[in-house]
């Protein structure tokens, strides 16, 4: 099995923003994002690692290879402080467990940094069989359903949590 590392978010890794950005990434996020609303998300990245609001990861193979992100940032869980976590995998990586281990190394960042936070969740669409997958082997609880809002229409998602304190 491949070493994978997760390596910091940098300005350059705004070409793989853009990789991910077509129809079938983005299948179960409603569609693609404009090209400004991807140098957002880039700068986004960026402006929240440097204020320890979120850190933003590249998930990379053993000869340093982009494979996809990963990454999690501050959020209010059913009122507690949290984080939430999303992530991707570019298509030729996909299928062989690259997303599992890295939020197996993500979980092991976020208890390293959790200081007031207690639960790691995430949200993805209940269409997504690959990422519900994800939080089920890595061992999150399934905590509910919810539909809001995102990216201009409604996405139903599973609602996915994880405790950090233990």
């Amino acid at each position: 099995m491949e070493t994978l590392t997760l390596r910091p978010w940098s300005d350059g890794d705004r070409d793989l923003l853009r990789i991910a950005n077509t129809p079938e990434m983005t299948e179960h996020l409603n569609g693609v994002e404009t090209e400004q609303q991807l140098i957002e998300r880039n700068e986004r990245y960026l402006r929240l690692w440097r204020t320890g609001e979120a850190r933003m990861f590249v998930i990379q193979d053993s000869a340093q290879r982009a494979l996809g992100s990963i990454g999690y940032w501050r959020a209010d869980w059913r009122g507690e402080p949290a984080f939430e976590t999303g992530w991707f995998v570019v298509p030729e990586a996909q299928g062989r467990g690259v997303a599992s281990r890295a939020l197996g190394l993500l979980i092991d960042d976020a208890r390293e940094h959790r200081n007031d936070r207690r639960f790691l969740v995430a949200f993805p669409s209940i269409t997504n069989p690959g990422s519900n997958g994800v939080c089920r082997r890595s061992g999150f609880e399934l905590a509910g359903t919810f539909t809001e809002e995102f990216r201009g229409a409604g996405l139903t998602m599973n609602e996915w949590v994880l405790d950090l304190s233990r």
